[in-house]
């Protein structure tokens, strides 16, 4: 999608890919024949950028045609570079400013506290994403109402546009921060599906904490070149590398 559109997030898009797969395809209470469904799980995606993987996932789960994908970000395209709930069924709310889709998990969880409900929010920010301070502000929210019915998922690759998250604005230690805002923590591979899947599909009754779920990955998992390169956070890659690619990850 990347490689046709000339545009895209690669680097995010493989890191984060693994999380969507066992979030859409095992854990997700989301029917694609009705995505408005009052009782359905919300899914937003904060890091908004990465919609390649996220379209893709949207296209495999069933909730738009797969031949569609050849449109990503092209004129005219509901593909567009950030999701938008307008045009793209299963999008929750449209995301591309980083830091908001944090707050609206965050809405969400709220309502579903008020009315009893017994979905769940699940929202994916990317660790650079955690410098901006309105996910501070929801966090602080989120605890102080003890949303068990929310968990967030920390795309821990490290990596963000132009360097490491470390030598831009220190995040560590990130899981500490986290639990004195009021959240449970668990740490996690981020491409193990196992691991993953049996986090996401924990009970929540008994829960009196929202769940922070730290997912360590890798920027460009899979693919030789672009893992964990930050040259990859935005890039196209060339016609050999692209071939590389497919081949690197069996298709």
């Amino acid at each position: 999608m990347v490689y046709r559109a000339k545009q895209g997030h690669p680097g995010g898009d493989m890191s984060v890919t693994d999380i969507l797969a066992t979030l859409y395809f095992g854990a997700l209470r989301v029917d694609p024949a009705n995505p408005n469904d009052p009782k359905r799980d919300r899914f937003i995606l904060s890091k908004g950028h990465c919609t390649g993987a996220f379209y893709a996932t949207l296209a495999e789960k069933g909730f738009f045609p797969l031949d569609q994908l050849d449109t990503y970000m092209q004129p005219l395209s509901k593909l567009n570079g950030h999701p938008n709930r307008n045009y793209t069924p299963g999008v929750e709310t449209n995301t591309g400013p980083l830091g908001h889709g944090m707050p609206v998990a965050v809405g969400a969880a709220i309502a579903g506290q008020i009315d009893q409900a017994d979905y769940r929010v699940f929202v994916v920010v990317g660790d650079g994403e955690l410098q901006e301070g309105s996910n501070w502000e929801a966090a602080l929210t989120a605890g102080h109402r003890k949303l068990a019915n929310l968990t967030l998922i920390i795309d821990r690759n490290g990596l963000q546009q132009g360097a490491r998250t470390e030598d831009t604005a220190a995040l560590e230690p990130l899981a500490d921060k986290w639990r004195a805002f009021g959240w449970d923590v668990v740490e996690v591979d981020g491409h193990d599906h196992d691991a993953l899947l049996s986090i996401f599909t924990a009970p929540t009754a008994g829960r009196t904490k929202p769940l922070c779920v730290l997912a360590r990955t890798h920027k460009g998992q899979g693919i030789s070149f672009m893992r964990d390169q930050v040259s990859w956070h935005h890039g196209v890659p060339n016609q050999a590398q692209y071939e590389l690619a497919l081949q690197e990850i069996g298709q």
